[in-house]
């Protein structure tokens, strides 16, 4: 993973489509989550981290490296997720941290504090809160865009944010880091993602406002803002099926991108390495701007 042209080659993606929200364990190839290959240096010993949309893509492959880095893990995913759910919590056992599964649907503001109600009741108190579920779903004619899936969108992506962060300051000590998921479609968004694009934008603009506000209580509020990245959002109605195929290979580096090469930007955000940033979102986009 430290070569460009390396590990990750370029490559055609098989055309493939799931029912929404899909399971990473039946897309072919399957992504790669770093649990064989992420090396840890014991940068979160002894944090307890909350991580949503845990199970696949981007947020699994966080899991795995907060654990290689010696976090304990509450993951939140949705219930028809549970087979991912199940490999993940294996992986990170065996690590020899602890982990707790809670599913449950982000659309529900009661379910958003009923999970951190479960978080720190399995940890105590919270240090590391990463929002990293979020729904996407291509629509080529704002004349077709439903009033329910824009609505979906916004309660997913935008409103659970605010709902989460609301239940976890009280539990959230200085020096603890809040890492919330944008995207490069906050800055270039496409015709077809006319209501996920607003999310995301919304999503680094509240990033940057929380830092400030939060700043003087000691805790950090950063995002990540991912490119096109090979994970089951694309394959359940994410992206257009014919884009499938060479999904990524418009960036400057010429693929899509894997889940396992965002765990670092992450982990830098949630360690004691980032403690002068606040309020910042780093690009993993494979060149785009």
């Amino acid at each position: 993973m430290t070569n460009i042209n390396g590990e990750y080659a370029k490559q055609n993606f098989p055309k493939q489509s799931q029912p929404e929200p899909g399971l990473q364990s039946k897309m072919s190839p399957a992504p790669d989550d770093g649990a064989a290959s992420y090396v840890g240096h014991d940068r979160l010993k002894h944090k307890k981290a909350l991580i949503t949309g845990g199970d696949s893509g981007i947020g699994r492959s966080v899991a795995i490296a907060y654990a290689h880095e010696g976090a304990d893990i509450v993951l939140n995913y949705l219930p028809e997720e549970e087979p991912d759910a199940q490999e993940v919590k294996g992986i990170i056992e065996s690590l020899g941290r602890k982990i707790k599964l809670v599913p449950g649907d982000l659309k529900n503001e009661a379910f958003s504090q009923k999970l951190i109600d479960e978080a720190v009741s399995f940890f105590g108190d919270l240090s590391i809160l990463t929002l990293v579920a979020g729904k996407q779903q291509a629509e080529v004619d704002i004349a077709n865009l439903s009033t329910q899936q824009i609505t979906d969108t916004y309660a997913t992506n935008v409103f659970s944010l605010i709902w989460l962060v609301k239940a976890a300051l009280p539990h959230m000590q200085p020096g603890s880091s809040i890492i919330t998921t944008n995207s490069i479609q906050a800055e270039q968004p496409s015709s077809f993602l006319v209501d996920y694009a607003g999310t995301k934008a919304a999503i680094k603009n509240m990033t940057m406002s929380l830092a400030k506000q939060l700043a003087n209580r000691g805790i950090r509020v950063n995002s990540v803002a991912p490119g096109p990245i090979w994970t089951p959002l694309q394959i359940v109605g994410g992206q257009l099926p014919e884009n499938i195929p060479t999904f990524g290979q418009s960036t400057p580096i010429g693929r899509a991108g894997q889940p396992a090469e965002l765990a670092g930007a992450y982990v830098f955000l949630a360690s004691n390495e980032s403690s002068y940033v606040t309020g910042e979102s780093i690009n993993v986009t494979g060149g785009l701007k």
